[in-house]
């Protein structure tokens, strides 16, 4: 296998910058400006103490709570470097918080990654479509409180923790200046998202963004945002899966992919119940092999087991085993993966939903024999053999005129992925009360506040 597809949980040096534990902790080197004792995302809150550079000036400030995933990218290739240039990433939040940090990836690279400086700030609420900063809210991120560090190919890196208070359901503006070419940018190709790049120069800490001239439909290096939150935070989901799990076929821009519904109506209960919805769907990722972005099982560590609090996992994954080539031909070689998956959440205490597989007859790739491959897997998924939990999004989505293709009303017209109104339907098929209740109780009676 290539180093570029090779995911390992690897620490940076201590001498480098913060380090993060497969559950959340945050540890420090001795005499790094950063000071936090451990907390874990699925235990009970612990004090956290920091001092971080902010704006222009020191700042000093006390937190309670547990670190939780806001906003998730998954790693998904590799892309030239832009040296010299700064990127702004737009990011979308699905919970808030006083206090934030950043979590960014060299995992894919082959050299280096030289950082020379990033910023997070809030994106002016009233300009949606520009890389404007809310006026003030401009936080230079560092790393064992360094404005520059250095990241080694194969690693991610988590920030300090940032004074900024973050809300739920906004956008936040991560600046990523790389002042050298550093060799292959890791990156997440298919954000249905908007970025900003200004072509030369450090602009991190430029609010007004008319240095911003130009854009890209891509995240680069960031990979996470988490959140301090109150001390009954609800953790966090995590939602694996492919291109209909990524957002193809909903509106750019909208927030309108699945996991992005789900965190609405996930809002909607009362402040300590709604966890962080993490959305780590790569387009066209398959269970079983590699391909577009490492497989689902090869990534669980990376993108599931190592993200801040997460108790609950959601997977979607499957069609492009089926469809793809070479396709998987044998029900049975994807109920053995999706076991091994539950086994491995199930280690780190993480209760694991299973989703049935989407209908897409009448796409290019549909055969008769695809399709009963398609229904004997899902047989298996409903049968509750395999998950914790089960969505039946198929039942949901499907014609029932017609059950191996997708209802009209849903379909983009590619017949595969979906649009704004069927990515509403699938985050509505999700029964709350089972996706908030702990890995082994039972679910409480009652409505699931959806």
């Amino acid at each position: 296998m290539s180093r570029a597809i090779v995911f390992r949980r690897l620490l940076v040096p201590l001498a480098a910058a913060l380090v993060l534990s497969s559950t959340g902790a945050i540890a420090s080197p001795a005499g790094a400006i950063a000071e936090a004792r451990p907390v874990s995302g699925r235990s009970a809150p612990q004090p956290v103490r920091t001092r971080a550079e902010a704006g222009t000036g020191a700042w000093t400030g006390a937190w309670t709570g547990a670190w939780t995933g806001t906003w998730e990218a998954a790693a998904s290739g590799t892309v030239p470097a832009l040296p010299g240039a700064t990127i702004r990433n737009v990011v979308h939040t699905s919970v808030g918080g006083p206090a934030a940090r950043v979590r960014l990836s060299n995992r894919l690279g082959t050299r280096p990654l030289r950082l020379g400086a990033v910023t997070l700030a809030l994106r002016h609420p009233g300009e949606p479509g520009s890389p404007r900063a809310l006026a003030g809210s401009v936080r230079a991120v560092t790393f064992a409180g360094a404005r520059s560090v250095t990241v080694p190919a194969g690693r991610d890196l988590v920030s300090d923790p940032v004074p900024l208070s973050v809300p739920a359901d906004a956008d936040l503006l991560v600046s990523v200046h790389t002042p050298a070419d550093s060799g292959p940018a890791t990156y997440h190709r298919s954000a249905f998202q908007t970025s900003f790049v200004a072509p030369a120069g450090d602009r991190t800490g430029e609010e007004g963004g008319a240095g911003y001239t130009a854009t890209v439909g891509s995240w680069y290096y960031v990979t996470g945002v988490d959140v301090l939150g109150a001390a009954t935070a609800a953790g966090s989901v995590v939602a694996l899966g492919d291109s209909i799990t990524d957002g193809t076929g909903s509106t750019s821009g909208a927030n309108h992919r699945w996991p992005d519904l789900l965190a609405a109506r996930l809002r909607a209960l009362p402040p300590h119940l709604g966890p962080g919805v993490l959305n780590a769907g790569i387009s066209g990722n398959r269970l079983l092999l590699d391909g577009q972005g490492p497989s689902a099982l090869t990534r669980l560590d990376a993108d599931v087991f190592s993200r801040a609090g997460v108790r609950t996992l959601i997977v979607l994954e499957g069609v492009n085993d089926i469809k793809g080539t070479p396709e998987q031909r044998d029900p049975r070689a994807l109920e053995n993966a999706y076991r091994l998956l539950v086994r491995r959440a199930h280690a780190h205490g993480i209760k694991v939903i299973g989703g049935t597989i989407t209908p897409y007859g009448g796409h290019a790739a549909y055969t008769p024999a695809r399709e009963a491959v398609r229904r004997a897997v899902n047989a298996a998924i409903r049968a509750d053999r395999i998950f914790d939990g089960v969505a039946d999004l198929d039942a949901v989505v499907r014609d029932p005129a017609r059950p191996s293709r997708i209802l009209p009303a849903y379909d983009p017209g590619d017949h595969l992925h979906f649009n704004d109104a069927g990515m509403r339907a699938l985050a509505g098929t999700i029964d709350l009360r089972s996706l908030l209740t702990p890995l082994g109780a039972r679910p409480p009676l009652g409505p699931d506040g959806g």
